[in-house]
């Protein structure tokens, strides 16, 4: 229970549904005790009927020796609502002929069938709100808790998502949320019914016999023990088919995601054959399950037989010498099977309750993760950003891996500038990037725009001032006019398809059927890879921010292409701080500035003509690529 009581705050926001959730069990319980009273009462006022003066008549006695001073008296939760009512009973309560007595009798079990159907009606009406306050409650809490997940997810770094799979993740907001919602609802309500039904149940049945009651109850402690096991079996053999439905599921989503490698490399076959050797996993892990399963409903019956055959001849045998009335057999056989859920819910409960604490503790390992990359206290403005960009013998060592990506980066960048990057796979170029995006921070040195550290700046204003185009492009799947609008709220549609012409990617889109309503594929399957470089620089730009990042985002265009996207870009790039990253040294040869990084480090630094002269790396990737176009 350790971990549950994370949700002590939840609880407590909701502490009104709570607490009107146990009055309403109370209430609801306290109506189904009530009900039986009221049938055992009728049958012992119609056992009387019979006995005073239908039977002596039956057996000759004269009429007057059977109705002298003689009287039947009502049903004591009968007479107290007839008092209450101001009734007068005198018509029923004092026959003077067979016929009177038949009609009272009549009465009497009319009345008394009434108000058990009024007593069910309410139990009824109080069954409802208890879960309209505390089932609804569970499902409130359930909302809260997965959006504090989702903005936690939101805010912590990249390096945790590289070492969490993102099933993981995925599993923890969805199943594990569910599993805590049990027992925020089902286990809370049946937890109080199983409490209130108790102490009311075996409060009367003790109050009517002591010995009756030992001998009902007797078989249902039996229940509960076999009910846990059963279904501790039945979470047991649950978790291992949900497990292997989430594999399933994966390995599906997995090929219709790749299923142009698959086609190409002629596996069809080898992947129907994997599929079908887990779908008979599966299967085999479900009858296994259904044959536990099978077992529930069985020991409950058998048990309550059990319990209701007890009642039956324990409470014969006591009627018989007088200690009881024939009703209240009936009354305790009622009794047994109210508490049969209650007994059987103690297992199934405990089992919730231990499922919950496994999956809450799961999500507090992760919201118990602190964000190292967040706003400060009292954080500097960014609204007002100018775009220049100063890197302090910056050195960064991804946390997650221990490899040294950055070591003594310096440069400065004036506003409207532009910064080239370029280096060979794996030199640090994308990180670069990422630290002025302050998706990283450094582990050495600092980062500062317009003089201020990137981390005493406002996180959310910073990023708003910057228009990133990450190496890896992500489309979502949704139309082309929400992704290049992404960034934006309510973006135009001309301010669109102008951000799409910059990006020379309009004409692309207008060749789709549905032009900018076209529905996006999974991560954009439908688009090329240029074309989804494209869409991704539209949306960078249509935000028109101070600073714009280019992570190597043209690589996937032919040369033509690059040219007139970058003669878009110079004109966009006017008065903004621009950073290119790129392997190509026809898109970094007109910057400013160009670094030359080589395992972390800057090796070469200048223009294009200065970096030529000096015959170093850039001349040799310069040569290198010429080769190459010339051979092509």
């Amino acid at each position: 229970m350790g971990a549950l009581a994370a949700l002590n705050p939840y609880l407590w926001k909701y502490r009104g549904r709570l607490f009107l959730g146990f009055v309403f069990v109370f209430l609801t319980n306290a109506f189904a005790v009530f009900a039986p009273v009221v049938i055992g009462e009728g049958v012992n006022a119609l056992q009387d009927a019979y006995t005073r003066f239908l039977l002596p008549l039956s057996e000759g006695t004269p009429a007057t020796d059977v109705f002298r001073n003689a009287s039947l008296p009502l049903p004591p939760t009968l007479s107290r609502l007839a008092e209450w009512l101001s009734f007068d009973p005198s018509g029923v309560s004092d026959p003077t002929s067979r016929e009177e007595v038949i009609h009272a009798v009549g009465l009497i079990a009319g009345l008394q069938a009434l108000l058990y159907l009024v007593a069910y009606l309410l139990k009824g009406v109080f069954s409802f709100m208890t879960r309209q306050t505390i089932i609804v409650m569970s499902r409130l809490i359930e909302y809260d808790l997965k959006a504090a997940i989702y903005d936690h997810y939101q805010c912590l770094p990249l390096s945790f998502y590289k070492v969490n799979a993102t099933g993981d993740l995925m599993n923890r907001i969805s199943e594990d949320v569910s599993k805590v919602r049990m027992y925020l609802g089902p286990a809370v309500m049946y937890g109080l019914t199983l409490v209130t039904m108790m102490a009311l149940t075996v409060g009367v049945m003790v109050r009517i016999d002591a010995t009756l009651t030992l001998w009902s109850l007797a078989p249902l402690p039996f229940m509960s023990v076999s009910v846990y096991f059963v279904s501790a079996r039945i979470h047991q053999k649950s978790d291992a088919v949900q497990a292997q439905q989430s594999l399933l599921s994966a390995m599906v989503q997995q090929a219709f995601s790749g299923i142009r490698v698959l086609v190409a490399h002629r596996r069809e076959a080898r992947a129907e054959e994997r599929f079908a050797n887990e779908a008979d996993l599966y299967k085999t892990r479900t009858l296994d399950l259904v044959k536990v399963d099978a077992l529930f409903m069985p020991i409950i019956v058998m048990l309550v037989g059990l319990s209701t055959i007890l009642t039956i001849y324990v409470g014969g045998l006591r009627v018989l010498s007088g200690d009881l009335e024939l009703g209240h057999i009936f009354q305790f056989v009622f009794y047994v099977n109210l508490l049969t859920w209650p007994f059987a819910s103690i297992g199934w409960v405990t089992s919730l309750v231990q499922k919950a604490s496994a999956s809450q503790a799961r999500i507090n390992a992760f919201l118990d993760v602190e964000p190292d990359i967040s706003s400060p206290a009292s954080p500097k403005e960014s609204r007002n950003i100018r775009g220049h960009i100063e890197f302090r013998g910056v050195g960064l060592t991804y946390p997650d891996s221990g490899i040294l990506a950055l070591d003594g980066v310096d440069f400065t960048l004036e506003p409207g500038q532009t910064l080239a990057v370029i280096g060979r796979t794996g030199s640090g170029k994308s990180t670069l990037a990422q630290l002025v995006a302050r998706l990283y921070d450094p582990t050495e040195g600092h980062v500062l725009v317009d003089g201020v550290d990137l981390r005493e700046r406002d996180l959310h204003g910073l990023r708003g001032a910057i228009g990133y185009v990450p190496q890896d492009v992500f489309l979502f799947s949704d139309t082309i006019r929400a992704n290049i609008g992404f960034g934006v709220d309510d973006a135009e549609d001309a301010v669109i398809e102008q951000a799409a012409r910059d990006a020379d990617v309009h004409d692309n889109i207008n060749g789709f059927p549905e032009g900018y309503a076209t529905l996006l594929g999974e991560r954009g399957v439908n688009l090329s890879g240029g074309q989804k470089q494209r869409v991704s620089i539209a949306r960078a730009i249509l935000k028109r921010p101070r600073i714009l990042i280019f992570d190597d985002c043209l690589s996937a265009v032919d040369t033509e292409t690059e040219a007139t996207i970058l003669g878009n870009l110079r004109r966009i790039m006017e008065g903004r701080t621009s950073i290119l990253i790129s392997h190509r040294v026809s898109t970094v040869r007109s910057a400013d500035l160009i670094l030359v990084l080589d395992q972390g480090r800057v090796v070469e630094r200048g223009r294009h003509d200065e970096l030529i002269e000096r015959d170093g790396l850039y001349a040799e990737l310069h040569r290198k690529q010429l080769r190459s176009s010339e051979e092509k």
